[in-house]
């Protein structure tokens, strides 16, 4: 059977230890052994729809779990179904017959929907693909990062879901092929999947980032580019307000040449303590893309210079001796963010997947975000830094930049954006400093958005103006996939109904 009951009612914590489903019924979704991708999915998919015709019957609420990655509560629903995706991975290549007329197959996978990034990155770099981004862990299932709107961190890129090209979804009344309307995959491939194609622009975008609401996703054809290198640069600077007017207009060569190498970066972050920012040196990280070659030497994540832990070492300090809180985040920038090579050590390479690392549970880290149009980021940064001056906080600021992504509630939603993390110790200190930034952000009528899968305090008249036709739109796709409005309430929850997105 595909689906398996786990066990008795019970409590279930999300990876993170940040929010738990109280009074929940656990299943898992599980792989079989069928040699075809599409004849995996067509029992799956079968599997799934009699599963949310029983949930119906019983008059239970379901949600579907990956990883259980995100620290917000997104995924929380008590007293409900779960049904967990993680042994439903498995991952299948894509022929030119299975693709319609004038589709290139070469770069296409056919992915469950449990698959994590880091499976997914590896089996692609066995074929000699390659993601071309992803967030900065490699833990979450690919579905689920793109549901929630995992930003990307190439200058040049989008999102993670930027990646998908297709979506098999199952609700109550039937089972969903979703794909642009141009089309992707073959008449007969889709109907081997136990599948109803429906090609349509609008409802492709509503799926691509679903935010958990629009069904159960099972599988995903998943987009890649040729294998490729990335270089790594890491070191610890002094930031002036004119390198952030360059990073604002998008010279990164500029801000790469004077902090790093003198060349076109296709990934830029600062990490900076708002204390004092451009007083005390910002920990930069820049990657630059190379031709793939076979001899390099494999380095490993930490090598390259990947690892978020020293706040999470640093996080009880930070919060109990606020008078230090400067100087105890650059101590931790400096221990454990500046392990990566500089310019003038030898150069170290990996692929993309190599770059990645998976994080220890979060459970003490507080982790909330906003995006902005990059243009703003100089007046932003002011703003932001005044706060914790003024009211304390002790959180450390990470700045990122990537282009428009796709999905229509994509937070990126900007031509060009600038995703400011903070991250810090899980207190009231903490999470009352990030609510002092955002309101002073509204205040000042500064446009942004925030990270469906982090803290994000959002409300459904948030949503509607951050979001407004694209919203109006996605709704629209959303009730043309569940018209039944007792089917559009099986996939919700207190936060989900609360922001306006399953009633």
């Amino acid at each position: 059977m595909p689906i398996v009951k786990l066990g008795a009612e019970a409590d279930w914590t999300n990876y993170h230890g940040t929010g738990v489903c109280e009074g929940a019924v656990r299943y898992a979704l599980r792989s079989g052994d069928a040699a075809r991708g599409r004849d995996e999915l067509a029992a799956a998919s079968a599997a799934v729809r009699e599963w949310l015709a029983d949930a119906q019957r019983e008059g239970k609420r379901v949600r579907p779990l990956g990883a259980g990655w995100s620290p917000s509560n997104i995924n929380i629903c008590s007293q409900a179904w779960l049904l967990h995706t993680r042994r439903f991975n498995r991952c299948f290549r894509i022929g030119p017959g299975d693709v319609r007329p004038g589709v290139d197959a070469a770069g296409l996978m056919l992915v469950q929907s449990g698959a994590l990034v880091d499976e997914v990155s590896d089996k692609l770099e066995e074929q000699g693909r390659s993601l071309w981004t992803s967030g900065a862990g490699n833990g979450q299932t690919f579905a689920g990062a793109a549901a929630t709107g995992t930003h990307g961190s190439m200058v040049t890129r989008g999102g993670i879901q930027d990646h998908i090209r297709a979506v098999q979804v199952v609700t109550p009344s039937g089972v969903h092929w979703v794909e642009p309307a141009a089309g992707l995959m073959s008449d007969a491939f889709i109907a081997a999947t136990g599948s109803a194609a429906l090609r349509d622009d609008d409802l492709f975008a509503a799926v691509q980032l679903p935010v958990g609401a629009l069904g159960i996703v099972t599988a995903l054809v998943v987009d890649s580019v040729p294998k490729f290198l990335v270089r790594p640069i890491q070191n610890l600077r002094k930031v002036d307000c004119a390198a952030l007017g360059w990073l604002a207009v998008g010279d990164f060569r500029r801000f790469s040449a004077a902090y790093a190498l003198d060349r076109e970066p296709d990934f830029v972050q600062m990490i900076v303590n708002p204390f004092k920012p451009l007083k005390r040196p910002a920990m930069l990280r820049f990657l630059y893309r190379e031709e793939w070659r076979q001899d390099y030497p494999h380095a490993t994540p930490g090598q390259m210079g990947a690892g978020y832990d020293a706040l999470s070492l640093l996080g009880k300090l930070l919060d109990d001796y606020p008078w230090a809180r400067g100087a105890l985040l650059q101590f931790a920038m400096k221990q454990g963010y500046a392990a990566g090579p500089d310019v003038d050590d030898p150069p170290v390479y990996g692929t993309w997947g190599e770059g990645l690392d998976t994080h220890r549970p979060l459970a003490d880290l507080f982790n909330a975000s906003v995006t902005i149009d990059r243009s703003e980021l100089a007046r932003v940064f002011e703003l932001i830094c005044a706060v914790y001056t003024k009211y304390g906080g002790s959180t450390a600021v990470t700045i990122r930049f990537m282009e428009r992504a796709q999905g229509l509630l994509a937070p990126a939603r900007f031509a060009h954006n600038a995703v400011i993390d903070f991250d810090g110790p899980r207190s009231q200190r903490t999470a009352d400093a990030y609510r002092r930034v955002v309101d002073l952000l509204d205040r000042e009528g500064v446009a942004f958005t925030r990270h469906w899968a982090k803290s994000c305090h959002l409300d459904a008249a948030r949503i509607a103006g951050d979001y407004g036709d694209d919203l109006t739109r996605w709704r629209a796709a959303r009730d043309r996939l569940l018209p039944d409005p007792a089917h559009r309430a099986l996939f919700g929850s207190p936060v989900l109904d609360g922001l306006g997105l399953t009633v």
